[in-house]
């Protein structure tokens, strides 16, 4: 599979990247820095190019820029990615003095995002952090979120290539709501504990 991983040279980006290319995909790191993208995509085993050139050709891209930057991101990318199944992995923020809380819009950003696009856009693997995905696959499960089966089967596909649990289909896009406010709740647990913390869903067959 073709993957083009926009925003790719930030550390969750390159570090998906990495493992995606581990697992025998055709990786490409798209950045608004064509060198930037392609000295990293060389160190991961990764093609790397501008956003706009990364993009063409792939079976799915992975909008992996900070969250504050992702919808102008897809609003930049809007013609080159009509039709192009969208992975959306940014989750909104908020840090307080007494804990990070989610971002305040009743709708999340993948369904923003999707509002902009003219491609299905589908969400997930916001319970994996970059220090889990470093060095190997990370432990625990992911769960993913779409209204288009096609593209949910193909995040899912790819979900499954990067932690040592299952990838699960966790329902409908509006679900990104509450998959990126737990984002916030595994912040607040690796805070406090000092760890990686995880997702593993139990009571499953």
């Amino acid at each position: 599979m073709r993957i083009a991983v926009v925003g790719g040279t930030g550390d969750f980006g390159a570090a998906l990247a990495a493992r995606l290319a581990e697992a025998g995909h055709d990786v490409v790191i798209g950045s608004r820095d064509a060198a930037r993208a392609v000295a990293t995509g060389a160190e991961i085993g990764a093609g790397g190019a501008s956003n706009e050139d990364a993009v063409r050709g792939a079976d799915i891209v992975v909008l992996a820029v900070k969250s504050e930057a992702a919808l102008s991101t897809a609003e930049s990318l809007a013609r080159p990615l009509a039709g192009l199944p969208v992975l959306s992995v940014a989750s909104e923020l908020r840090f307080a003095g007494h804990g990070v809380l989610p971002g305040e819009d009743a709708h999340s950003i993948a369904e923003r995002t999707q509002a902009i696009l003219r491609s299905p856009v589908v969400s997930g693997l916001h319970s994996l952090a970059a220090a889990s995905l470093a060095h190997g696959r990370a432990e625990g499960d992911a769960l993913v979120c779409g209204d288009d089966a096609g593209a949910k089967s193909t995040a899912l596909e790819i979900a499954a290539a990067v932690v040592t649990g299952r990838a699960l289909d966790a329902g409908p896009l509006a679900s990104a709501r509450a998959l990126e406010g737990m984002t916030a709740v595994i912040v607040n647990l690796n805070k406090r504990y000092r760890a990686h913390a995880g997702v593993q869903i139990t009571g499953l067959p």
